[in-house]
């Protein structure tokens, strides 16, 4: 049992304010809403990052499932302006239609080429596939096994670095959080727990009491930190992908074929169209 968990229970070596009943002492109070507050901050984290993962995987499959029956209908309705403008030769029709085939002709730049086929390992087997004239296969599904989660958890919680009172212990932990970070985004729960293991065996730095200022900066830093993890979960939320996702957080792949069968449908009008211009 640690100190503080003596003086709470009563311990013999507990000091007490004289007259307080047993009262705990200020700064013991301040130590004990510290911890809080950094444990609030990791679940918190954590809820975050699992979103971040899932809204990421969503976004690939999406693009790779639904991709070519958003460009099929982006064509079909750059052929449908054309066939007006071809019937009315009306510079606006025309305009209009050229815009269109423009759009489908874009020139982008190298970030661009890379977004969603490279990462820090390099090409993904999809992109590699490709540029090898092999069958492209869909990007394997990714979803963290509860398994995973509770690893993940388990050593966020550990090995936070906001955890740390020294800096070369923060250095440690934040590589190490890296390491299991890229580990949980692959779903691996094996590597998850070869790091456990390695946590496990690794230095363990006794925690420093902090003075009174030293703990009401932390809780400063704690509450702006939090601040800016709101913001990017709200970013996650309203973006795009991550309101589909919400949408059916238990069943995603469902969500998925329900908008396809609505493109298939929106894809079947609109040959019907184009046939009608073109008749």
């Amino acid at each position: 049992m640690t100190t503080s968990e003596g003086e709470q229970s009563g311990g013999a070596g507990a000091e007490r304010i004289p007259g307080g009943g047993g009262a705990a002492r200020p700064e013991e109070r301040l130590e004990q809403a510290v911890r809080a507050a950094e444990q609030a901050l990791i679940e918190f984290e954590i809820a975050v990052e699992t979103f971040r993962v899932e809204v990421e995987n969503f976004s690939r499959l999406h693009e790779q499932k639904l991709g070519p029956m958003y460009a099929r209908l982006e064509e079909l309705e750059a052929l449908i302006l054309e066939a007006r403008a071809a019937r009315s030769d009306d510079p606006e029709d025309r305009r209009r239609a050229d815009e269109a085939r423009a759009r489908l002709m874009p020139i982008p730049g190298v970030e661009e080429l890379l977004n969603g086929w490279m990462d820090g390992d390099g090409l993904f087997p999809e992109a590699t596939a490709m540029l090898t004239d092999r069958p492209v296969r869909p990007p394997r599904r990714v979803r963290p096994s509860e398994e995973a989660r509770k690893l993940y958890r388990d050593l966020a919680r550990k090995a936070h670095p906001d955890l740390a009172q020294e800096e070369k212990e923060r250095a440690r932990r934040e590589e190490f959080i890296t390491r299991v970070n890229a580990a949980y985004a692959r779903g691996n729960e094996d590597e998850l727990r070869e790091l456990a293991e390695e946590w496990a065996k690794g230095p363990e730095l006794k925690r420093v009491p902090s003075a009174g200022e030293e703990l009401y900066a932390r809780l400063e830093w704690l509450a702006r930190r939090k601040e800016m993890l709101t913001l990017v979960a709200r970013e996650l939320e309203d973006g795009a992908i991550g309101s589909m996702l919400r949408l059916a957080p238990d069943d995603p792949d469902r969500l998925l074929e329900e908008i396809a069968e609505q493109l298939r449908t929106q894809v079947t009008e609109r040959e019907a169209e184009l046939a009608a211009l073109l008749a």
